[in-house]
């Protein structure tokens, strides 16, 4: 019993905090992305289209989704959990995804809802979760990135 007791702890121990940050982001990519296929999950499923502003499908009633932003949180949710296997990638990836969550969010504050260019699709909501993204994202790149003794 001490064994497995000194075992699960070496474990806890394995990861550094930026590292449980990028598979805690990553992971919740993975399931978001998933959750945007699932009908009654994701609202007004009969209308996901591929891409565009078309999309009348909405992740928890809130957030508008497509086919191409589900696709792209399963991909980030991948990168993420690979990226959380050693501390200097998993800062790198909060630190990149962050950044690409600002633009996001400058490109959702410019681009109309209704607008042609409104590839992925964005709304208010999608526009507010990109800021936290970013903010939050960013600063958790910060954490340290070596292991922390018990």
């Amino acid at each position: 019993m001490t064994t497995s007791a000194a075992h699960v702890g070496n474990r806890t121990g394995t990861r550094s905090p930026v590292q449980v940050a990028a598979m805690v982001i990553g992971a919740v990519f993975l399931l978001v992305g998933i959750l945007g296929f699932i009908p009654g999950i994701t609202t007004n499923y009969g209308s996901l289209q591929f891409a565009g502003h078309h999309s009348e499908a909405f992740l928890l009633g809130i957030f508008q989704v497509s086919m191409l932003h589900n696709i792209v949180h399963l991909l980030y949710g991948i990168v993420g959990l690979t990226a959380a296997k050693s501390g200097p990638a998993s800062s790198k990836y909060l630190l990149i995804g962050g950044i690409i969550y600002a633009v996001l969010w400058i490109y959702g504050l410019v681009v109309a809802p209704d607008s042609m260019a409104n590839l992925v699709p964005l709304n208010t909501a999608d526009n507010w979760l990109h800021l936290a993204l970013f903010i939050g994202m960013v600063a958790m790149s910060f954490l340290p990135g070596r292991k922390l003794r018990a």
